[in-house]
């Protein structure tokens, strides 16, 4: 009995019971908390009160910019979410030039190389007969 208490695996073994446990415990409670019900904001319309299908984001009453710093939980304000649209597609936008570019300057570089390295050496090939001799 001793020589297994003084064994180092046993130590080892232990410990990773005692980290198992506090995860397990972990995801318990994180699995608890989740599963509470969530309050619906009072300013959100209902499905079936929208008479007018409009394409433009309709303003949510009580929601205004905020004047100390940002509201807690999701903005509703339909002004902060066109801001942020606009500038997630100026950024998208950016990005797909970027990469039409790299690929474009990608393929002509190949092109430029196949047109004057590989075709001249196979036409020279073809030419001779075959292949140069190694020294």
């Amino acid at each position: 009995m001793r020589k297994l208490i003084r064994s180092p695996l046993t130590w080892l073994v232990a410990a990773e019971l005692l980290v198992v446990a506090f995860l397990v415990v972990f995801a318990w409670s994180m699995v608890a908390n989740a599963s509470r019900p969530v309050v619906v904001s009072p300013s959100i319309e209902l499905p079936g009160d929208s008479a007018d299908a409009s394409s433009a984001l309709p303003d949510f009453p009580g929601v205004g910019p905020a004047l100390r710093g940002p509201i807690p939980g999701l903005n509703l304000n339909s002004t902060f979410w066109r801001a942020r649209l606009a500038e997630l597609n100026r950024e998208q936008v950016v990005l797909a030039q970027l990469q039409w570019r790299l690929v474009h300057g990608a393929m002509d570089a190949m092109k430029r190389y196949v047109e004057t390295v590989v075709l001249p050496a196979v036409r020279r090939a073809e030419q001779g007969g075959g292949l140069p001799a190694l020294a």
